[in-house]
């Protein structure tokens, strides 16, 4: 139970206020360019970011301010001048970073968009699916994951499940399902190069920037990308199957289970990336927790809900409600492998 007065909580609803506004100021950085500008760079005025952004100064000069209210950016009122710090770098500026968060907020016009058609689904429990929303929504959702997984999946999650590394370093088979923009399967098939790789999304948005992401990444003749659904995984005898952030988006995650279970090789693995959260809502009352809460409500249970299925389970059912879903499904073996302070890594084996 809170203490605050009144007063003071007034005050933290106008800092979150503060924060949605701002949010758009960092999508409106992360596209331009603008962190990246100062990235190194030392002291800048502003016509100096203005002309590495290629932005107007006027506007540069407006974003800047911003971004010193929010304590975003490092100014010298002296010498009238912007620089980033080395933590500031590290979280909005430097995409190699496993701290770099910048990207999350270019999903933002997509959520905002169809608040329309989350008032519609609030008042008669429908939903919206991922197809109403706008293709940043792909982009946005899969560059803010992109830094954990650089700086977990190949390092700490993968080796967690018993043998599977030595499975795929020998050319095993890969089937990451509900890849979005396929940044988590290139990863896998740069780190095994004899392994079988394929990419499957039910968004023809998705696969297309994936698609495209291969071909960046000079795998495009070794990573097969196509769109197909949950419930329908093409192929089979896969070593690896892989859910990244889905399970909590489908609407029927026992059905999709059981497709996993048929698709797999014998003493296959089914690895489950989910957030890091809780199902006691008292447990979430962290800043990843409350970001988590509002995905939730505005984005992962309409998506569930729009399918229809027997399931709505929200970003937050928790590890015991997602093992009893695997092992209806048929999977007899479940346990937590990984976690970081973002995902939860989860193995599944028949």
């Amino acid at each position: 139970m809170t203490t605050e007065t009144i007063e003071q909580f007034h005050q933290r609803v106008i800092n979150d206020a503060g924060a949605a506004v701002r949010g758009l100021t960092v999508a409106l950085g992360e596209r331009l360019g603008l962190y990246r500008a100062l990235l190194g760079a030392g002291p800048l005025t502003i016509d100096q970011v203005a002309e590495r952004a290629d932005v107007h100064p006027r506007y540069s000069r407006e974003w800047l301010h911003a971004q010193v209210a929010a304590d975003y950016v490092a100014y010298d009122p002296e010498a009238d001048t912007f620089e980033l710090t080395a933590t500031q770098a590290a979280v909005l500026a430097d995409q190699d970073s496993p701290t770099y968060a910048a990207a999350f907020f270019t999903a933002l016009k997509a959520l905002y968009a169809t608040e329309d058609q989350l008032v519609e689904a609030y008042r008669t429990g429908g939903g919206v699916g991922w197809a109403a929303h706008h293709a940043s929504l792909d982009s946005g959702m899969g560059s803010y994951f992109l830094p954990g997984y650089r700086a977990n999946l190949v390092q700490r999650w993968l080796p967690a499940l018993d043998g599977v590394t030595d499975r795929l370093a020998a050319g095993g088979r890969v089937a990451d399902i509900g890849c979005g923009p396929g940044h988590a399967t290139l990863l896998i098939a740069q780190a095994f190069p004899n392994a079988v790789v394929h990419g499957y999304d039910y968004s023809e948005e998705a696969i297309g920037q994936a698609r495209e992401n291969a071909r960046a990444a000079g795998l495009a003749d070794r990573v097969l990308f196509e769109v197909a659904t949950a419930d329908g995984i093409p192929g089979g005898d896969y070593d690896l199957i892989t859910f990244f952030n889905v399970m909590h988006d489908l609407g029927d995650p026992e059905t999709a289970a059981r497709q996993v279970l048929g698709a797999l090789a014998p003493d296959g693995v089914w690895m489950i990336v989910e957030p890091n959260a809780h199902a006691a809502v008292s447990d979430n009352v962290s800043p990843a927790g409350r970001m988590f809460m509002g995905l939730s409500a505005v984005m992962c249970l309409p998506v569930a809900a729009a399918e229809q299925g027997p399931y709505a389970l929200g970003n937050h059912a928790g590890e015991e409600t997602l093992g009893v879903i695997a092992k209806d499904a048929g999977f007899t073996r479940w346990r937590r492998a990984a976690e970081s302070a973002v995902s939860a890594v989860y193995e599944a084996r028949p």
